[in-house]
């Protein structure tokens, strides 16, 4: 993209006034300047990831209205405007250059036609700012399992936020060298302050722009992004980087970027397992990547809470898949984070942390629903408006967030940062169901194992748009992030478990929200999901029996450890319980939502589905 005249030059200096960095990739500097002249900021920052940095851009932001410093220890509050709050997957596009390469699930644009629109938004759309250069690794420097990406930015906001999710700066920059491969990520809040003719206007604590464009070229490994300042629009090393982008690149080359936490667990007589897990947002995924065990001799430790690239072994490993958590830091949601769900994460975000649309309490702190039991007498909410708890609106927002760095959390395990990786011994899908699906349950081949992942579904939540409550069909929690066809990805993931053979990992399906009659949770959740934990390791090491249902292995009468647990007679039954009744719809409903994905679903899992109907008859 070029301008349409030419434009003097922009000032280019790192964030001390100093000279630019020496760039030995030619590649780089002509994107970098290519960008410059369409969007004519007033200044040209390389950032270099150091903490003086960090610390000058935030008080930046304090001075400019943007953050609102707290009384907890380097943290901040910054509140968005009401229209940039969340995803906007309505204005999501990814541009092959085939439409049937997006599939249904992707908006998909022309890429050429796609190209110029963006040309017309973002020319100019700096004037006033300063566009900020951000280098960044995906993963620790120097791993085969790393990736490199350039994020541009006019938002300091973004540039901090990116200082905790990933690892900025000059190392990311020297690891290209001359000539190496990266991912383009252009952003723009889309409010210049200089008009065409000249004139100025005053800037805003969150700058936005009603119209939003979150635009990714997998085939040019390029994401543009204009209008929103939200985390996961504007964070582009994020879903849209080590998703949307990723998951294409994994396809071309052999390995999964998916939407997953990953743990270390450890058994009382000292057996190490990883477990990958895949789980829609806001069910319970970060909860569960920092689950502190309620069951005695079990230890359980983080390795990330959302994002997971996995690669089968090169020369000289055993050839398992080996999974890295590519992000530096949790972007969690708030609301339901307290000392009941997450102790850990209450422990974590103590301090040095960035919370997004929470609200402020009298003496500087933040609060949201779910941090104590009773809500404070005053607070101002998440809109900057004055709330008591007789107010009839949440004073926070459903979707409000925290940003922190992992070396925050109390239970990181060592090798989170470990260049060659972790290997995966174990894949969970899970989701939010009041009904049909069981607490648990094995899947006994692989093609099974797919098929479970295919045919996740969820209740709708915040992060995304839509109905809450509602029951959206998500595989693989991959629906708004796969770069590509949504059956395509199945495909991969079946050959890659045929390439992997009998070292590829277990698969397991769970479902902590089954509800009785009542509508109250059967299962208590949060530490005592260890539990079910619990019996998938002694199933992976052979050790814990089960048996058969027509959706897959469930615990034996006996087999989950239930000791000390309250649960009233029947209820672990209801827990396990195959309705045959509802997985007949859901047998109908699968079929739906194969059909919308045309031929090129895998036959496969085609015949998984008419296998799981002749199970269900049998019965």
């Amino acid at each position: 993209m070029t301008p349409t005249s030419p434009l003097p030059p922009v000032p280019v200096t790192d964030v001390f006034g100093g000279p630019a960095p020496t760039l030995r990739h030619p590649g780089l500097a002509a994107w970098v300047e290519e960008m410059t002249a369409l969007t004519q900021p007033d200044a040209v920052v390389w950032c270099e990831g150091s903490s003086a940095e960090y610390h000058r851009l935030c008080d930046q932001l304090v001075d400019q209205g943007t953050f609102i410093r707290l009384s907890r220890p380097n943290s901040f509050l910054a509140r968005s405007t009401p229209d940039d709050v969340a995803r906007v997957e309505g204005r999501t596009f990814v541009c092959p250059e085939r439409e049937e390469d997006a599939g249904p699930s992707n908006n998909w644009r022309e890429p050429a036609a796609m190209r110029a629109e963006l040309d017309d938004r973002f020319r100019g759309a700096m004037t006033g700012r300063t566009l900020y250069v951000v280098p960044f690794a995906m993963g620790p420097i120097g791993s085969p399992l790393t990736q490199i990406g350039v994020e541009i930015t006019d938002s300091p906001y973004v540039v901090v936020s990116m200082h905790l999710m990933a690892r900025v700066g000059r190392e990311a920059l020297d690891s290209l060298g001359t000539d190496g491969e990266f991912v383009r990520a252009m952003h723009s809040v889309g409010r210049p302050l200089i008009a065409p003719d000249g004139s100025c206007r005053p800037d805003v604590p969150w700058p936005s722009h009603p119209d939003k464009y979150i635009v990714h070229f997998p085939q040019d490994r390029e994401i543009w992004s204009f209008g929103s300042g939200y985390g996961g629009n504007a964070l582009l090393g994020k879903k849209c980087f080590a998703l949307r982008i990723a998951s294409a690149m994994g396809r071309d080359e052999g390995w999964l970027a998916e939407h997953m936490l990953l743990l270390r667990m450890t058994t009382p007589d000292g057996h190490d397992l990883h477990l990958a897990g895949a789980f829609p947002s806001a069910c319970g995924k970060t909860n569960l990547a920092m689950i502190r065990p309620t069951l005695p001799g079990w230890t359980i430790r983080t390795l990330g809470d959302d994002i997971v690239w996995m690669r089968p072994g090169g020369p000289g490993t055993d050839g398992r898949l080996r999974a890295i958590n590519p992000e530096a830091g949790f972007f969690g949601v708030a609301p339901g984070t307290g000392p009941d769900s997450n102790p850990v994460a209450v422990e974590m975000i103590a301090r040095d942390t960035i919370f997004t649309n929470v609200a402020l309490t009298d003496d500087g702190d933040v609060w949201w629903e779910g941090l104590t039991d009773q809500p404070p007498a005053h607070l101002i909410d998440w809109r900057g408006q004055e709330w008591t708890p007789d107010c009839d609106r949440p004073a926070a927002h459903p979707n409000s967030r925290f940003t922190v760095s992992v070396q925050r959390c109390p239970t990181l395990d060592s090798a989170w940062d470990d260049p060659a990786g972790v290997p995966v011994d174990i894949v969970l899908f899970g989701g939010r169901r009041a009904t049909t699906v069981p607490l648990v349950a094995e899947a006994p081949t692989w093609e099974r194992a797919v098929f479970a992942g295919a045919t996740m579904a969820s209740e709708r939540t915040a992060a995304a748009e839509g109905t809450l409550g509602q029951v959206r069909r998500d595989p693989f929690a991959m629906l708004p992030f796969s770069g590509y066809h949504l059956a395509d990805h199945w495909t991969h993931w079946l050959a890659l478990g045929a390439r992997l053979g009998p070292r590829r990992p277990r698969v397991f399906q769970v479902n902590w929200f089954r509800r009785g009659a009542a509508g109250r949770f059967l299962w208590p959740g949060f530490g005592e999901n260890s539990r079910v934990l619990a019996w998938i390791a002694d199933r992976v090491l052979d050790r814990a029996e089960a048996v058969e249902t027509p959706v897959g292995l469930v615990p034996a009468p006996g087999a989950l450890d239930i000791t000390g647990l309250d649960l009233p007679p029947g209820t672990l039954d209801r827990l396990l319980d195959v309705d045959l009744e509802a997985w007949q719809q859901e047998v109908a409903a699968v079929r739906e939502f194969f059909a919308g994905l045309g031929d090129r679903v895998p036959p496969e899992l085609t015949r998984e589905l008419d296998a799981l109907e002749r199970r269900l008859a049998a019965r």
